[in-house]
This record gives structure tokens, C-alpha cells and sequence, in this order.
């Protein structure tokens, strides 16, 4: 379909393949996530983190494919904003932009103040405003150039990753099995420990644990970049969201049976006791420099990216200020936004600096309500308006996700609620400012007309 059919003229470089699509994917969700993470979902879930895992990767799969559905009736970007206005109404599209821009926004300073925590051991004389500072001035000029330098970074940085993830697994291995570290062994335990299990202890660390799948549905926000078919970006989505959803559970397993018996100093270095413990202090360090590269640098970059594009497109329009739409005339990408974007980083980034926790259940609550207006766009648009009669794509997949999506934010934290319905209000503030602005232009026009 071209761009001409929904009312917009080609403004963005068409330069993403099939596979740049699925690199891009599993940069954004980095498939060492749960690195950063592991100390946060291992307290909530009693230790069943690869279960936490998994129950994620199951919502996030039938939310994939409502991602597919929609992205190849309307190859626009902006995700779920236009998918929501499109499939159910204006009213919902700007919401659903709104609840996923506090994703998209936050995102890139959690991963700058992961990197900070991981860097503070190594160099501790580093103030951390230094770090965001640096951190955020590359990764503004990188997306500045254009997404093809980006594609380009994203190859070299998810060998590093993977790299990384291969030399922790194979140690870890090795500690359990040849050196009856931890548990001794692979067990049953992480997946499904009956002493302390139940389902709100699971739900809550996996609102926690899908903070590491964010990012598969960043790469709807490129289907204005896409040189493929239409089918290319929902194609896309699930690939990367199932190969990177595999590793975590592995590499999750493999922590959790290590830990056995460990006393974690805080959460948030958890996982890098971990690795020591399975190669000694070089593994450690190794593990420290990929999380820094793949958080501050690749999936910031990432995230970066996809959100100066929902600004594009809300921008675009007329439901944020138009001056967030502005295309650099030579690099052809949405630089005032890219900017915007960055400004954003350093305030959050110095609020949150004493309460990474926090910020991480904000973060998922954005995108997890955004995702429910997904589903029912989903069900609206295929299944009533044009009548597909394909009950498993268009109503069935999308309810069980809607379901699974439900639970979790019923089960999240009491903060991240409170959090998350103040930006809901102030985003109901500024749609009625813009609703009773449009409605004074119409008066302004039936008057002049009279």
C-alpha cells in the first residue's frame, strides 16, 4: 500500500529489510534483558524467573500477532497510536499514543541508569549525570544521521550481545554440571517450585519481567522505512519476539539453578554475582561492559528511534505540537522529536535516580495499557467492521492477550497504578485543551463563512 492511500506523502528514507526489521527487534528488546533486571523478578517471583518469563513471552506472542494483523492493514508509522485510531476511533488513538509514549519516553533513561549501576563498581568516581550525559548525546547524534547508520550499529552490537549470552550460558553450564555449583545441575524448581507458588506471586514479577520484551512492537513504529512487503514488519515482530523470548528463559533457568543457596548484595547486581560465580571475576566484567553497551547504547538507540516517530506521527496528526514533526531536509529523519526525546532522558533520568524500581513498573504500565487498546483495535476493526469471520486471528488470539495483559496490570504494584492514572489524567487535561481548541477553529471558520 502507498502512504498516498491514507492521506500522507513519503517523508522518511525507505532503507529496512525483513531481517534489519528482526535485528532491530531483538536490539530493542536486547537479548541479555534480564541481566539488568534478574535481582527485581527473582524477589517477586520467589525465584520461578524463568516461569515469569514465560507467562511474559506467552501474553507478548498473541499481542505480536495483533501487531502483524495491523501493521499490514495500515503500514503507517506510529504503532499502536495509529493502529488504535484507525481500528477504533480518534479518542483511542490518541490515548493509546499517549500510554505508550510513557513506554517509549522512560525507556531510554532506565536503560542509562541500568548502565549507570552496572558501571559504579568499575568506576566509581564517575558521577552518574556524566554517564546520562554521554549516553544521551551519542545516541541522539547516531539517530540524527539516519536509520541506516543505526541498522549498522545494531548488527555489530547484537554479535556482542550474543556473544556475551553464548560465554555465560557455556560457564554456567560448566559451574553446574562439572563443578556442582548452585543446584548442581539443571532443575525443575525455576520453572515450577509448589512450596511458594501462586498465580499473583507470578503475574506480579511478570509485570516486572515484560519490561524485557518491550521493544518487539517498536518495529511497527519503521513501517514507513520498510523497503518489503507489507507483511514484512508483523512478520518481523513475532520472529523477534520468539527467538529473543526463548533466551531469556534459558539463560534465566540457567541463573536461577546457579544462585542456589546466593545471598545477592541488591537487585540490582544480582545477576552480575551470578556470573562470577560461574567463570570468576572476567566473566563478571564481560557481563558488566555487554549490559552497558547493549542498555545505554543499542536498546536506548532503539528506543530513541521508535518514539521520535510516534511523536512524527502524532505530530503528523495535529495531536502534539507540529513543530514535532519536522523530517531533517538531508537525513530524512524526525529530528526535532529525536531532541525532544533526549531532553526528556535527562530530567527523568535525574528524578528516578534513587528509584530504578519504580521507573520500571511506570514504564510497563504504559505499554501494557497501550497494548490492550491494540487487541481490542484488533477485534473492532477485523472482525465487526469488515467482517473477516476468522475467529482465531481476530477475536480469539486477541482476547486471550487481552486477557493475560488484564491480569498482570490488575496484579502490578499499587505505585505503578497511582503513577500511571496521573499520566492518564493529564492526558485526558490535554485532549480536552485540544478538543475545545478544534472545536473554537470550527466556530472561528462558520463564521468567517457567514
Amino acid at each position: 500500500m502507498s502512504l498516498e492511500q491514507f492521506g500522507y506523502r513519503e517523508e522518511l528514507r525507505r532503507a529496512l529489510s525483513t531481517r534489519d526489521l528482526v535485528i532491530y527487534g531483538m536490539i530493542f528488546m536486547v537479548p541479555i534483558a534480564p541481566f539488568s533486571v534478574y535481582g527485581f523478578v527473582w524477589d517477586d517471583a520467589k525465584g520461578m524467573v524463568p516461569l515469569a518469563y514465560f507467562v511474559g513471552l506467552v501474553g507478548m506472542v498473541f499481542t505480536a500477532l495483533s501487531y502483524a494483523c495491523m501493521s499490514r492493514a495500515f503500514p503507517l508509522a506510529g504503532s499502536v497510536y495509529t493502529y488504535a485510531r484507525r481500528g477504533l476511533h480518534e479518542t483511542a488513538g490518541f490515548f493509546s499514543g499517549w500510554l505508550i509514549l510513557l513506554d517509549y519516553m522512560l525507556v531510554p533513561s532506565l536503560l542509562y541508569l541500568f548502565s549507570a549501576v552496572a558501571l559504579r563498581p568499575l568506576l566509581p568516581g564517575v558521577p552518574t549525570w556524566m554517564w546520562l550525559g554521554g549516553f544521551i548525546a551519542f545516541n541522539a547524534a547516531a539517530n540524527l544521521i539516519g536509520i541506516e547508520f543505526t541498522a549498522r550499529v545494531n548488527r555489530y552490537l547484537l554479535v556482542i550481545e550474543l556473544a556475551t549470552l553464548g560465554a555465560f550460558l557455556g560457564m554456567g553450564l560448566i559451574a553446574l554440571f562439572g563443578r556442582g555449583e548452585g543446584a548442581g545441575g539443571l532443575t525443575l524448581a525455576p520453572i515450577y517450585d509448589p512450596r511458594v507458588f501462586s498465580w499473583a506471586t507470578v503475574s506480579g514479577a511478570t509485570s516486572i519481567a515484560v519490561l524485557s520484551f518491550l521493544g518487539f512492537d517498536g518495529i511497527s513504529t519503521l513501517s514507513e522505512e520498510n523497503r518489503g512487503k507489507d507483511s514484512a514488519v508483523g512478520r518481523a515482530t513475532v520472529i523477534a519476539l520468539l527467538l529473543v523470548g526463548s533466551l531469556f528463559m534459558l539463560q534465566t533457568w540457567v541463573a536461577t539453578d546457579l544462585a542456589r543457596g546466593m545471598r545477592f548484595s541488591s537487585p540490582e547486581t544480582a545477576f552480575y554475582d551470578i556470573a562470577e560465580r560461574a567463570g570468576g571475576a572476567w566473566l563478571k566484567l564481560v557481563v558488566i561492559v555487554a549490559v552497558v553497551l547493549a542498555s545505554a547504547i543499542a536498546n536506548a538507540m532503539a528506543a530513541q528511534a521508535a518514539v521520535a516517530r510516534i511523536l512524527f506521527a502524532m505530530a503528523r496528526d495535529g495531536k502534539l505540537p507540529a513543530v514535532l514533526a519536522k523530517v531533517h531536509p538531508r537525513f530524512k529523519t524526525p529530528y526535532v522529536g529525536t531532541l525532544a526525546v533526549a531532553g526528556v532522558s535527562v530530567l527523568v533520568g535525574a528524578f528516578f535516580f534513587q528509584r530504578i524500581d519504580d521507573l520500571t513498573r511506570v514504564v510497563n504500565f504504559g505499554a501494557l495499557s497501550g497494548f490492550v487498546l491494540l487487541h481490542l483495535s484488533v477485534i473492532n476493526h477485523f472482525f465487526l467492521r469488515e467482517r473477516s469471520g476468522d475467529w482465531l486471528r481476530h477475536l480469539v488470539f486477541p482476547l486471550l492477550g487481552l486477557a493475560i495483559i488484564l491480569y498482570v496490570l490488575y496484579e502490578m504494584d499499587r505505585s505503578a497504578k497511582v503513577l500511571g492514572a496521573c499520566w492518564i489524567a493529564l492526558g485526558v487535561l490535554y485532549y480536552g485543551v485540544l478538543a475545545l481548541r478544534a472545536k473554537r477553529l470550527v466556530g472561528a471558520e462558520s463564521g468567517g463563512n457567514a
